[in-house]
């Protein structure tokens, strides 16, 4: 009967040391004060800090959670703040939070304190251990004989009460020690004769205590927060415990209906706690996903500022989704938010180093363009032309190559760079306009010229060849035409040259060599050195022709000349090599004529 009735007890004792340990249950009991800010969450943990009371470790815990929550929550509004302000995600930049700081200081305290006060329990534990089987040994000595019993009645009740005076044991001593305490307990009351009154009274009493427990346990069924059916439960047994037996013939039945009222409310709370489980199973399985998620991306390579918005974006979204799930279990409810805490916290830690750098490439290209600003504002105003437009051309192709800057600056940089570079082609151009205008004078003048030669094609008379001749020299005495024009004023004139002279039966290579004699005068106007100038081109023109010839005559042993193709292209190389010895002979005319020149 006895073992039972202590089982029980033991088994509701275990159920109390169970919701102890419950994270649910200290949760909804810690959260009862609502927490808004950070700073009310930092004043309650200096608070516990800097208290003599134990802290606990499910507020302890919940305080954690919240001051994360509220931690991140802050940081993303930065975030968004500075997005909504223009600023870009990648120069977004993850600032040191002192709030955080003072809270980890306090957090550390507190874990020392507990630490500390977890040592001094257990040693207190061992104490009331000891004093608890000095009692025993003593309602043991009295309870050997009924003489005994009777003559040490009042003692048994002063040490009745000083066990209840006893609280902590050691959680593996406490089964052992009740049953023991109760066995001789039972045992003295059974031996009291002397003093029956006594005796009858006290289990009056304690059938009327026990009562009352019955109907306080039966009455709590009726309360709708099942959590603080449980807790008054333990309470009551507790009272249970401590409240001496009841005459043999009513223990079994008293206990029975006690029995009774305990076990609806248990298995009331164990079905609680069993939802209540089930859903913070299902939470730690969605943060897990989270966690699973927020890690593959801060694996990803980013490659420049583009990848790290868009990861941005992503872990942003899934903090998010984490707001929404509630708690997991307690045992792994402050290890799955470490995990995804330490996720994020290096993923924002190696974005904000990226930036960091990338901030110190905008500074030095930044300082690079401002370099090639201030070396073409001081060529604004040169009016060495072919130098300085040698420059400006160089400095445009290096600013090519610079990197980024941040665009208001680049902006900036950049519309000084244009203004210094148009400023000095403006006043360029502005001097050059009178050369240009004369070039286009010139063209006009050899259009015209071509114009005279155009008409003379279908003419025969005798003053023919004078006539070409003049417009020749007349066209050769024109200076030089805008550079975009010259090659096709080229081909026009000595196209309508070349037909006049076949038409007139005046060798080619004649018609030039007087050409070119007849300009010589004007190179030689121009000192000794332009002849020898043009002396040396021709050597080197003459040279040339020389290897060309050789190398067509080469080719031409290696032809078939059996095959139609072969004759063909032999053909053709035959008539180049001609040409080219006709050009070689005019060449050597040329030198001649130079050097004739010369003397």
């Amino acid at each position: 009967m006895m073992d039972s009735q202590e089982n029980a007890l033991n088994q509701g004792n275990l159920e109390k040391e169970q919701k102890v340990e419950s994270p649910t249950a200290q949760v909804e009991d810690a959260a009862k004060k609502a927490y808004t800010t950070k700073k009310e969450i930092l004043e309650r943990v200096t608070e516990i800090a800097r208290s003599e009371d134990r802290p606990q470790k499910d507020e302890i815990d919940h305080l954690k959670t919240l001051f994360y929550k509220l931690h991140f929550a802050e940081r993303e509004n930065q975030m968004k703040e500075f997005l909504d302000n223009g600023g870009k995600a990648e120069n977004f930049q993850i600032l040191p939070d002192e709030d955080e700081e003072v809270f980890k200081a306090e957090m550390q305290i507190i874990k020392e304190k507990r630490a500390k006060i977890f040592l001094e329990q257990e040693e207190l534990k061992k104490k009331n251990l000891e004093r608890k089987l000095e009692i025993i040994e003593k309602i043991k000595a009295m309870a050997t004989s009924p003489e005994e019993a009777n003559k040490s009645y009042q003692d048994f009740k002063a040490l009745q009460q000083e066990w209840k005076e006893i609280k902590t044991v050691p959680a593996e001593k406490a089964s052992e020690l009740w049953r023991n305490y109760q066995l001789y307990v039972e045992q003295f009351y059974d031996l009291l004769n002397l003093n029956r009154e006594a005796r009858e009274y006290d289990f009056k009493k304690n059938l009327e205590i026990k009562t009352k427990l019955c109907e306080a346990a039966e009455k709590l069924n009726d309360e709708e927060d099942v959590i603080s059916a449980f807790h008054q439960l333990q309470e009551l047994h507790q009272q249970y415990r401590e409240t001496g037996p009841v005459a043999k013939e009513l223990r079994e039945s008293i206990w029975v209906r006690f029995k009774a009222a305990s076990t609806v409310i248990n298995k009331k709370h164990q079905q609680h706690f069993e939802e209540l489980r089930a859903i913070e199973e299902e939470n730690l399985t969605k943060k897990t996903a989270l966690c699973e998620k927020a890690e593959a991306i801060a694996k990803e390579e980013n490659k420049g500022a583009a990848d790290w918005e868009r990861h941005t974006k992503e872990i942003i979204a899934i903090q998010a989704d984490w707001k929404k799930i509630g708690f997991a279990p307690q045992k792994m409810n402050v290890k799955i938010f470490e995990r995804f805490r330490a996720t994020c916290d290096d993923f924002f830690g190696r974005k904000a180093e990226f930036f960091k750098e990338l901030k110190n490439k905008f500074a030095e290209n930044a300082e690079k363009k401002k370099a090639l600003v201030e070396k073409a504002q001081a060529l604004t105003d040169s009016t060495d032309w072919k130098s300085a437009s040698d420059k400006f051309i160089a400095m445009q192709k290096e600013w090519k190559t610079i990197g980024m800057v941040p665009k208001k600056l680049g902006d900036q940089l950049w519309n000084d760079f244009m203004a210094a570079c148009n400023h000095f082609f403006e006043a360029r151009n502005a001097a050059n306009a009178g050369t240009k205008n004369a070039e286009h004078e010139n063209l006009d003048k050899k259009k015209n010229i071509i114009a005279q030669l155009q008409k003379l094609v279908d003419q025969t008379d005798e003053g023919l060849q004078e006539k070409v001749q003049k417009l020749v020299e007349e066209y050769n005495s024109i200076g030089h035409v805008p550079y975009k024009e010259k090659d096709n004023i080229y081909k026009e004139y000595h196209s309508i040259l070349d037909k006049l002279y076949k038409d007139l039966h005046i060798n080619i290579a004649r018609k030039r060599l007087d050409n070119f004699k007849s300009n010589l005068k004007n190179v030689a106007r121009k000192g000794e050195d332009a002849l020898d100038n043009e002396r040396a081109k021709l050597m080197h023109r003459y040279e040339a022709l020389k290897g060309e010839i050789n190398t067509y005559e080469n080719n031409l042993g290696f032809l078939n000349a059996s095959s139609k193709k072969g004759n063909s292209l032999i053909d053709e190389m035959n008539r180049k090599v001609e040409k080219l010895r006709d050009d070689l002979k005019l060449v050597r005319e040329k030198i001649k004529a130079i050097d004739a020149e010369n003397k």
